[in-house]
């Protein structure tokens, strides 16, 4: 395994057991045991990763579907419009398999004004950017204004979701299913400065983790900040709300939000507020307290702990009757959790609908409006520098 995944799936497994603080000596040989523990059950199958057409876009330029299966029992779909997450198949605890993200079953869907980000590679800037502009360097740049008078998840046409990646399979390890996708972003592309060139790396582990690997160079300073936007419901995609979930963020603080979803600049803490998930707590408990905020349910960035630290476990989400999980852990500083407040009842894969709140996304990044707002944690990507951010999903 390359140094960088075993590092990823030693940190996963590590987390999963919930170590209290001990020294950097101890925990390192903690994670060791444990990794030799886990491969200690026997030889792992071969990974596989099945490269197969899912169409053309309108304009006709062809899509490629990549299907990754792992050693663990977790089936992944990615397609190459988006660098995007299609389908996500998990047992249950009777092992029962189902697909736990919504998506569509052609190319036209993700292409349609029913597609509400549904998996795809979230950027050149996620989240929102006030006032369809920021400035750099005494230098004004204007961006869409997609979503009101603001800029959101990277702009109108050609954000990172609605362009065509090139996918390439990584076979040097057998026990790792991954691909890389790379897309190169020209200067003013949506109306951001720098000629970008972007990675993600995606790697099914022998745990039943999802790698997701981002990386950025540029030739001007520029703003980055990036994530997936997967919608998960553990009971199956097409599945009623996830109200039900449980879900815990390991978050004692967050970035309120004016009526326009921007941020106020402040950070406050979450005790006593309907959005406290440090501990672990059912989605509808206090949603209906939300109800009628700009937000209109959860929709909120949450300030993680141990921001610095590396990669740790941020957020747990688990569906009590069919007893799937799964844990987010990242190297980013924020976490926004989104509850579908917008599904509208779309059809999707296997004519489903996503109803409203039917489910919800956690996506791992630097905080929004980050371009405006010199006191949240930079997003600034210089010449000389690479952009760099991790986020696994690991489902149990």
């Amino acid at each position: 395994m390359p140094t960088d995944l075993l590092r990823g799936a030693r940190q996963a497994r590590v987390s999963a057991l919930r170590i209290p603080a001990v020294s950097r000596l101890t925990t390192a040989v903690v994670m060791v045991v444990c990794f030799i523990a886990a491969a200690g059950h026997g030889p792992a199958r071969a990974a596989e990763v099945n490269v197969s057409s899912f169409g053309k876009t309108a304009a006709g330029e062809p899509v490629e579907r990549f299907r990754l299966t792992g050693d663990g029992g977790v089936v992944v779909e990615l397609i190459s419009l988006g660098a995007t997450i299609r389908s996500v198949l998990v047992p249950d605890k009777d092992g029962q398999v189902a697909d736990v993200v919504n998506g569509f079953d052609d190319v036209a869907g993700y292409q349609s004004a029913e597609n509400q980000y549904f998996g795809c590679t979230t950027g050149r800037v996620c989240n929102r950017i006030g006032g369809a502009k920021f400035t750099l360097d005494g230098e004004t740049y204007t961006l869409a204004a997609n979503d009101g008078q603001n800029t959101l998840h990277g702009g109108a046409k050609r954000s990172l979701d609605k362009v065509l990646w090139k996918g390439v399979v990584d076979r040097s390890d057998p026990g790792i299913a991954a691909v890389d996708f790379s897309y190169f972003s020209p200067d003013g592309e949506e109306g951001f400065p720098g000629n970008v060139h972007f990675t993600v790396r995606f790697a099914l582990t022998p745990d039943n983790s999802l790698l997701m690997r981002y990386s950025a160079t540029t030739d001007l300073r520029t703003p980055i900040n990036l994530t997936n936007h997967a919608y998960f419901n553990l009971a199956g995609h097409g599945s009623g709300t996830i109200l039900d979930h449980e879900l815990q963020i390991l978050a004692d603080s967050y970035t309120p939000t004016d009526d326009q979803l921007l941020p106020t600049g402040k950070i406050e803490s979450v005790a006593g507020l309907p959005i406290d998930f440090r501990e672990p707590t059912r989605i509808g408990k206090h949603i209906d307290q939300l109800t009628e905020t700009p937000a209109k349910g959860y929709d909120h960035n949450f300030v993680l702990r141990g921001e610095g630290s590396g990669i740790r476990e941020v957020a747990r989400l688990r569906d009590p009757v069919s007893g799937r999980g799964l844990a987010v852990l990242t190297d980013q500083p924020g976490l926004q959790f989104y509850s579908g407040n917008f599904l509208s009842g779309q059809t999707g894969k296997a004519g489903k609908a996503y109803p409203y709140r039917g489910a919800l996304c956690l996506e791992a990044q630097h905080f929004p409006d980050s371009p405006n707002r010199p006191e949240f944690p930079s997003i600034w990507l210089d010449p000389r520098d690479e952009y760099r951010q991790t986020t696994i999903y690991r489902f149990f």
